[in-house]
């Protein structure tokens, strides 16, 4: 008899229950099995309540701050090794702590990279994750790494508006990159904001390179985290003359007062994954989910098969 590939097992780390049940739903399978034991002092400890030895394994789980997001991922993937897993794969839709991933003032770490070596000294042998906040990351690995783009969902989003006079705009000099990607998808024109900081999530100061008059705009980011960025650049943008302004951001931290920022400003909506789960809702937050795009690339993975397609810019 030819040989038939085991199915893999699926778990999820609690913070990404709902997210994992979409992503296994569509991968046409259920989660597997995985309790969490927690003592009174809040340590805690997963066990998987089914064999996968011998398997492959999609242990799925953003590590987003708290710190416990991260330690239940590396617990868990230190679980499959022990348990003799073949193959583990940490599906990480956002990767946590990827903003320090260099020295940029002495004396500090460079978290991402700590990060890195510890998901592989815990067990990892693949990373699946998307838009991380800097493309270099991937070299932080010694395992493979497939990093997949939202614009594979934020496109066609986009197509269907049919917006007229369309600018993709850049909210700082860091994402410019990403916004020459999709002003050529969409054939349009760009424009970039220059923020100066007073430090972490404060801005003291924002201009305009380009011109939005009679445009309708769409800022596009990897993250939105106390959303003052995207708010004083739709501020900023109106008032230069932009028809309407609208955000997409891969991940919703939405942090702090971010929801109020929102709705506050003049942005018409933000579009944003469900790689982490939102903490509330609101009318001007659209949520999109990446749960079909991670369970397509999981099978493909399993199947040896290329993902190539998968990646629209």
């Amino acid at each position: 008899m030819p040989y038939q590939l085991p199915e893999p097992k699926i778990f999820a780390c609690t913070q990404s229950t709902a997210l994992a049940e979409k992503i296994a739903k569509s991968y046409g399978t259920k989660l597997g099995k995985v309790i969490f034991s927690r003592y009174s002092d809040g340590e805690f400890q997963p066990s998987f309540e089914e064999s996968v030895r011998g398997l492959r394994v999609f242990i799925i789980g953003s590590t987003n701050p708290s710190s416990e997001n991260l330690m239940e991922m590396l617990l868990m993937l230190d679980a499959a090794k022990r348990a003799s897993a073949r193959h583990i794969t940490a599906v990480m839709p956002y990767f946590g702590w990827a903003r320090q991933d260099r020295k940029d003032k002495p004396r500090v770490p460079i978290a991402a990279k700590l990060v890195a070596k510890m998901l592989e000294e815990a067990g990892a042998t693949r990373i699946i994750t998307m838009d991380l906040h800097a493309d270099q990351i991937q070299g932080f690995f010694e395992k493979p790494v497939d990093h997949l783009f939202a614009s594979t969902l934020f496109l066609p989003y986009l197509k269907k508006l049919n917006l007229d006079n369309l600018t993709i705009a850049s909210p700082d000099m860091g994402g410019s990159k990403r916004a020459y990607a999709y002003s050529k998808a969409l054939e349009c024109d760009v424009v970039i904001c220059y923020k100066q900081r007073a430090k972490a999530n404060i801005i003291s100061h924002m201009e305009l390179i380009g011109d939005v008059k009679g445009k309708n705009v769409v800022l596009v980011d990897d993250m939105v985290d106390t959303a003052g960025t995207l708010a004083k650049a739709a501020d900023l943008m109106i008032e230069r003359g932009a028809l309407s302004v609208r955000a997409i951001t891969t991940h919703g931290l939405l942090s702090g007062d971010a929801y109020t920022k929102i709705e506050n400003s003049k942005l018409s909506e933000l579009i944003i994954t469900d790689s982490i789960p939102s903490r509330k809702d609101s009318n001007k937050v659209k949520v999109l989910s990446c749960a079909d795009l991670f369970a397509d690339v999981m099978e493909r993975v399993h199947t040896n098969t290329s993902i190539s397609s998968k990646f629209l810019m």
